[in-house]
């Protein structure tokens, strides 16, 4: 079976589910080209979107496959209209869909993904768990071994689509910019920082006030330099382990930007902080050297290390809203704290703050 997205409301096939209850045998059936039989909701969690893993059965057995993950916006309208607005979930299917037959990333294979208007979406994705991968709610990251191998295939896929004819061959939406959101944001982080202030460490603080008062700068600092598509959340929560070999899911917020926002936010949010630490220059060299061996931009390394400093202000931006009602109660709540820890560290570590400062000068 191979991934077809559909906008749902002008191709004729079943409206986009929005809730579990709608995954029934008819429409699955319908869309996988095999007749289910019947459908089982083996797991479900609710976070910035929907997730579920679901066990099927079919009527005349076959090689389709016994459990699916399945991805759904979110059941609330309002969320849903939110995050349709940011098309996250329009841009997870496109990657499915026209990207991910054709790269050499280890991703979950697609068995269906559609779309509509009102911002709702689904992803019919392989069933890692069943396939043996693992996942880390934040409790463990990624060793250097592992990030090594990691950062090459980033590195093929970074050189491929950044020559802009690869980009409008294969994935020309890429285009089209994604909407900017600065100031919305900006104002949620500031009720973040003066009411959680105090829960907080002063870097993470100054980092965020930075932000605050100098987001539109700070956010065309974060996407200068070479231009390539990219993955744009490489956090712990977003990647698996198949053996030793890192994969990549959650592509909704991926886009064209630098290639250092991928590295710098998989080095600081995905390795383990003492792997990091011990490796961080290593690493990045790696990456470096792989990336200019695929064909891709030679980037030096004293310039890649003051790029990632500054990068990795973006983590207070990516976990702060851990904070907010609706990621505060929800299953992500402990990947929230352990990633927001991984950025305190970071933070301090590379002095991220001194970096942001001087970029900005």
């Amino acid at each position: 079976m191979a991934a077809t997205v559909r906008d749902a409301q002008h191709s004729g096939v079943p409206p986009v589910p929005v809730d579990a209850s709608d995954l029934t045998p008819a429409w699955l059936s319908e869309v996988l080209g095999t007749e289910v039989a019947g459908v089982e909701v083996l797991g479900r969690a609710v976070a910035t979107n929907q997730r579920l893993r679901i066990g099927l059965t079919y009527a005349d057995g076959g090689d389709a496959p016994p459990s699916l993950f399945v991805k759904l916006a979110a059941p609330d309208p309002e969320h849903r209209r939110m995050i349709g607005a940011s098309w996250m979930g329009e841009r997870e299917a496109q990657f499915y869909t026209d990207v991910a037959p054709s790269v050499d990333l280890r991703v979950p294979r697609a068995y269906w993904a559609a779309t509509d208007d009102g911002g709702a979406f689904i992803l019919l994705l392989e069933d890692l768990a069943a396939s043996g991968c693992a996942f880390s709610d934040g409790a463990w990251g990624i060793t250097a071994d592992d990030a090594a191998g990691a950062l090459e295939d980033l590195a093929r896929f970074h050189a491929r689509f950044s020559d802009p004819r690869e980009r409008s061959t294969v994935a020309p939406w890429l285009a089209t910019p994604r909407p900017r959101s600065g100031d919305a944001t900006a104002g949620l982080l500031h009720t973040v920082l003066d009411q959680h202030g105090d829960r907080l460490t002063p870097a993470y603080v100054a980092a965020g006030e930075l932000y605050v008062e100098h987001h539109d700068r700070i956010d065309d600092l974060w996407n200068e330099g070479p231009q390539t598509y990219i993955h744009g959340d490489t956090h712990i929560g977003n990647v698996f382990l198949d053996g030793r070999r890192v994969g990549f899911f959650d592509w909704g917020l991926s886009r064209v930007s630098t290639p250092l926002r991928d590295v710098s936010y998989f080095l600081t949010m995905t390795v383990d902080p003492d792997e990091r630490r011990r490796s961080e220059d290593e690493l990045l060299r790696l990456y470096l050297d792989a990336l200019r061996a695929s064909g891709g931009p030679a980037i030096g390394f004293d310039e890649a290390w003051s790029v990632h400093r500054v990068q990795a202000a973006y983590t207070v931006l990516a976990t702060f809203l851990a904070f907010m009602p609706s990621y505060a109660a929800g299953d992500g709540m402990g990947l929230g704290v352990a990633l927001r820890r991984r950025s305190e560290l970071a933070l301090e570590d590379l002095d991220v703050v001194d970096a942001l400062r001087a970029a900005l000068a």
